[in-house]
């Protein structure tokens, strides 16, 4: 009596990209009020000159703000306190922006130092390759006393000593420590899964691992070093901006410097006006000096520039991608090729079955029947999304399954290359390349039809693997039944995100061991703008270099061996954190999750940093305008009465002017600080869109809110404060 076949699960699919046409959000999620009261402390050790003279821009509002405050003490007033109060704010509230996004990859790095823990290691002194148990001596160890080349055996329920390869041996890992995934993870020897990292615990049977570092280099301490950020270099964009911030520092400076002469010029002038004696009396016309110093150099994106920068690694970080270097962030966002390989990255890592293409007079049912119960056999992941698609594609298909009473299962074999079952009715199924199942029913008396190579042929062409299905009848009758066409199933959605990347600039390339035909094939379906067929480690390098050549910037995965010196001349080489030593080591970023597809959200978030750097330069630059109309007008109205149509604002007087510009100068950093930390939306956009975008948005609105902030501000003063 027959039943139902029992289907095994499949493994399960790899996530899908966002959805076509969904909005994405690249960012380092909601600020926490709380984390600024919690960051303040640093804020303030910050305040050191040593510290501080990193950022020429606030070191110069920090030398303002001590000569305002030696002013107010020695000539005591009202306004220059509050001048100075709101210098030093200036200060702390730039310092503020920096150690809340220090802060963030500091609560990181605590949490991965929780993880680490004193291991002992069971060194193996003298061990080779196949060397029996008594050639070898075991001994313990303190971990940290492991140096590279070491062998250490890891048994089951233990934690893995220190960063190394597999040599012996395969395991499941749980590496929840270093990546937040509680999915065990299979790690062994001689192939791309063999790196291990100290600090995650071995589940089952046992390793034997080579030690690839020495104390205080392991995996787990640069991750803490660089979530940290106490090795990061400022990357060569930004240093270019800060230098552009120094020249314009120095220029306001000058230009600052020698209106001293002027201010004093205007006091004689002015004769006894009340506004004006007050704005130019000796101790005041200093402070006036240094609030129109401070007032016209870049503060704003000064103070914000260093955060922006952290919080462009934080959300790398964030998304279980360890960047080596800043520089190799910002590279991201300026890449124009990107290289993806085909295998897990744009399909998904095994060939599925999709078809079934009888031949003759056989019927589809037929055809799926025998398919099926010939791969009930073979544990290869082909032969499971076989059954998978057999019992989806035809629910009527029953047959015995693999428990049927007297069946001989005969399991694939790269030998024979088939499957197959032998029922006791005597009928025998068989399954696998066309070449061996064709060879086989010759060698039963049958014969090969014709159609079978026709359907064959068909699906080579379309860049598919044929598998052919045969069966041999009781009476002993051999016949070719069909093909299962088996394929590389393209990843959902890849399509609408490389219409994303080719929106930006970037040029796709599929890189796939594949011949051409095939890889044709697979580059049309996924919509990459083009492939390497039949790649090799030298060609995939000589690819990176002619790219690099005509001056584009090129970013790769992968997780070989073999990629290794493709990744290291790539600009951004992404390397899988489940791939070889060799290859993180070569790489610039590693990815914790081995998602291949990620660097394309890599992509975006290397072109986030780069439009939020650019947004506040922009909108930086823009409010400068705005206190130019504050302050300018109010230092020599009484001197230049024709500039006192310069006033638009209809600020009540010279000082209340003044100060409102300089509390504006401090509160927008405040207020930027989230910005800044989350970065500016990002939409894939041509250059020139993006441009336009900054300068509607962040342009217009540098000019427009400010004056109407200082407005505000103005009015708050003269209703709390109505001496000024």
């Amino acid at each position: 009596m027959s039943a139902p076949v029992q289907v095994r699960p499949a493994p399960p699919a790899a996530a899908p990209p966002d959805e076509p046409g969904r909005a994405r959000r690249i960012g380092a999620g909601m600020l926490d009020p709380t984390q600024l009261w919690r960051a303040l402390p640093q804020a303030l050790r910050k305040l050191n000159p040593v510290a501080l003279v990193r950022n020429p821009v606030m070191f110069v509002t920090e030398i303002g703000a001590a000569l305002t405050t030696g002013i107010a003490i020695t000539d005591p007033s009202g306004f220059g306190w509050l001048i100075t109060a709101w210098l030093w704010l200036t200060v702390i509230f730039a310092n503020l922006a920096e150690a809340v996004a220090e802060s963030r990859g500091k609560a990181q790095a605590d949490s991965l130092r929780r993880t680490r823990q004193q291991t002992t290691a069971r060194r193996l002194a003298g061990w080779e390759p196949g060397a029996a148990p008594d050639a070898y001596v075991e001994e313990s160890v303190a971990a940290g006393e492991l140096r590279r080349g070491d062998i250490v055996v890891v048994p089951a329920g233990e934690l893995i000593p220190g960063d190394g390869d597999v040599i012996e041996g395969a395991a499941s890992v749980d590496e929840s420590a270093i990546t937040g995934e509680s999915a065990p993870v299979i790690r062994e020897s001689g192939g791309d899964r063999s790196a291990v990292t100290g600090g995650t615990r071995v589940l089952s049977d046992r390793l034997v691992v080579r030690v690839t570092q020495e104390p205080g280099e392991s995996f787990l301490d640069r991750m803490i070093s660089l979530v940290e950020g106490a090795g990061r270099q400022k990357t060569p964009n930004e240093l270019a901006l800060n230098l552009l911030l120094v020249m314009l520092t120095f220029v306001f400076l000058v230009a600052v410097v020698t209106l001293q002469p002027m201010a004093i010029f205007s006091k004689e002038a002015m004769g006894a006006a009340h506004d004006t004696a007050a704005l130019t009396a000796d101790g005041v016309t200093g402070i006036v000096l240094v609030s129109l110093l401070v007032c016209l150099i870049p503060t704003t994106i000064g103070a914000l520039l260093s955060a922006i920068g952290i919080a462009g690694m934080d959300r790398l970080v964030q998304r279980n991608v360890l960047a080596m270097s800043g520089r190799a962030v910002e590279a991201a966002g300026d890449v124009n090729t990107l290289l993806l390989d085909k295998t897990g990255t744009i399909t998904y890592g095994n060939r599925r079955a999709s078809a079934f293409l009888p031949v003759g007079s056989v019927t589809a049912d037929r055809l799926a029947q025998a398919a099926l119960l010939s791969s009930l056999a073979d544990e290869t992941p082909e032969g499971r999304s076989i059954v998978e698609y057999a019992n989806t594609a035809h629910h009527s298909v029953v047959e015995e399954t693999r428990d049927a009473k007297g069946a001989e299962w005969v399991p694939f074999s790269a030998t024979t290359r088939m499957s197959g079952v032998d029922l006791p009715s005597g009928r025998r199924l068989r399954k696998g390349a066309a070449s061996a199942v064709a060879q086989w029913v010759r060698e039963q008396g049958g014969e090969v039809p014709e159609a079978l190579d026709a359907a064959v042929d068909q699906v080579s062409a379309s860049g598919g693997t044929p598998l052919a299905v045969a069966e041999l009848t009781p009476g002993g009758s051999a016949d070719m039944l069909g093909v299962v066409h088996l394929k590389d199933v393209v990843k959902p959605g890849l399509r609408e995100r490389f219409d994303e990347l080719r929106t930006m600039g970037i040029r796709t390339v599929m890189i796939t061991g594949d011949n051409p035909v095939t890889a044709k094939a697979i580059a049309d379906e996924a919509g990459v703008d083009d492939f390497l067929a039949e790649a090799t480690p030298e060609d995939k390098l000589a690819l990176i270099k002619k790219e690099q050549e005509g001056g584009k910037l090129v970013a790769m995965t992968g997780d070989g061996t073999n990629d290794a010196p493709a990744l290291a001349q790539a600009d951004v080489g992404v390397a899988m954190n489940t791939g070889t030593s060799a290859a993180k080591e070569a790489g610039n970023m590693v990815d914790l999750d081995s998602d291949p597809t990620k660097i394309i959200e890599i992509v975006e978030i290397g072109k986030q940093l780069l439009i939020t750097r650019g947004a506040l330069t922009t909108f930086s630059i823009a409010n400068d305008i705005a206190k130019y109309f504050a302050i300018l007008p109010a230092m020599f109205a009484a001197v230049y009465p024709g500039l006192g149509r310069l006033n638009i604002m209809d600020l009540h007087s010279p000082l209340s002017a003044i100060l409102s510009a300089v509390i504006f100068n401090a509160l927008v950093i405040v207020a930027l600080i989230p910005l800044a930390l989350r970065g500016v939306r990002y939409r894939p956009s041509s250059a020139s869109a993006l441009l336009t975008r900054n300068l509607w948005i962040y342009g217009l609105g540098g000019v427009v809110v400010p004056f109407l902030a200082i407005k505000f501000i103005d009015f708050a003063l003269v209703q709390f404060l109505p001496g000024v």
